[in-house]
């Protein structure tokens, strides 16, 4: 069996001759760390994204068979995006940015993670209408704009990405990018300002809702249609959950959003496409059982966190209609090869369950030494065949 064909079937609920080792990618420092230390090159840790030959590369230097966000990705995000600009420097080097999604935020030299949140370009009807609204038009370079990676060389999808899209003869699973129906709201309004919108102007928040929905519908049902490919999974995007929960009353969610999810669903399982995948960090508990009533049918990356999150308590509620990729507590990879061991002893039971695939639940952070995820993948293969 290859990678596309075992992960199918751990999904699916079929025999299997080994578990995949799946990853999700690393944080830019991780890689300039590994770089300084020699272990890839100074071009990789500048060049590497999410299933490029890079990516496949490193995965291959470390132990992991492939990486679970490679996806044939349309153009769901504003186009064209805002032209990020500096509205203000200041003496200590920081400066505030409007950057493109008309989020202003402060950039500190030397910083890193997720920067501060100063303001919103999108406010109210005016600035919908004004700024967001024409970006967010369907457009067929929504879906020939984009690169594809053909048998391990990136190419435009106009010189030759159709032809090796049409052949289907990946061996790792390739999914097919869906969008995100509230996360880029979230992140075009702010947590705050969503929340007022919601009661302040129910009839903009809708139609803001409606918008990125049928956008994200049409994005998928043409990149169906214009590839003729029958990808192996639809993968979405949100993370709209913080430590403690949902930054979305859940009610309002499954109202607003969830028939979204299920028109883009049904339209991938009448093309055969069974699996679908969601990408939520945070405590997700509240919003499983609305995603799982929509088709979204696999949770991932299952952040471990200060809230202990398992694919077995969803399992146990909602059956084997719940399936998870993730799951893996990522921080062991800064101790030592005892605490690795200890990780996949934990992760021995929840792989019986099936329809399960362990995977590191978040990119791999400056603090994991190099020489622990080696381990890990080599005492996983030792474990899980």
């Amino acid at each position: 069996m290859n990678n596309r064909e075992r992960t199918l079937a751990i999904l699916n609920y079929a025999s299997y001759d080994r578990l995949p080792l799946v990853h999700f990618g690393y944080w830019d420092e991780t890689l300039e760390k590994w770089a300084a230390e020699g272990h890839i090159t100074a071009e990789q840790a500048r060049n590497w994204k999410d299933g490029n030959p890079i990516d496949a590369a490193i995965a291959e230097k470390l132990g992991f068979d492939f990486n679970w966000s490679h996806c044939f990705s349309p153009i769901t995000d504003l186009l064209p995006a805002i032209e990020e600009r500096v509205l203000e420097e200041f003496p200590d080097g920081s400066r505030n940015i409007l950057n493109a999604d008309g989020v202003i935020v402060t950039k500190k030299t030397g910083a890193t993670g997720i920067p501060h949140e100063v303001d919103h370009l999108l406010k109210g009807r005016q600035e919908w209408e004004e700024f967001f609204l024409p970006r967010l038009q369907f457009c067929k370079e929504r879906i020939t704009g984009v690169n594809v990676n053909a048998g391990g060389t990136e190419v435009p999808f106009s010189e030759g990405g159709l032809d090796y899209l049409r052949r289907g003869e990946w061996d790792d699973p390739y999914g097919l990018w869906c969008g995100s129906l509230y996360g880029r709201i979230r992140n075009w309004l702010g947590m705050v300002e969503s929340a007022y919108l919601q009661v302040d102007d129910a009839k903009l928040f809708h139609e803001i809702i409606e918008t990125v929905g049928d956008l994200c519908y049409r994005c998928v049902e043409n990149a169906l249609k214009i590839t003729g490919t029958q990808f192996d999974f639809g993968h979405l995007w949100e993370d709209i959950c913080f430590k403690s929960g949902p930054l979305i009353n859940p009610r309002v969610f499954r109202d607003q959003v969830g028939p979204h999810y299920r028109r883009i669903t049904d339209l991938l399982n009448r093309r055969g496409i069974h699996i679908v995948s969601l990408d939520c960090d945070g405590k997700i508990d509240a919003l499983v059982p609305i995603w799982l009533e929509n088709g979204v049918n696999t949770m991932f990356p299952i952040e471990v966190g200060t809230w202990n999150a398992s694919i077995r308590p969803w399992r146990e509620k909602y059956g084997r209609e719940l399936r998870g990729v993730g799951g893996m507590d990522k921080r062991v990879f800064a101790y030592d090869y005892a605490a690795i061991d200890a990780e996949v002893e934990r992760l021995k039971p929840l792989v019986e369950l099936g329809g399960y695939i362990p995977c590191p639940d978040h990119r791999l952070a400056p603090d994991a030494k190099w020489e622990n995820v080696q381990y890990y993948c080599d005492t996983m293969r030792k474990a899980f065949g």
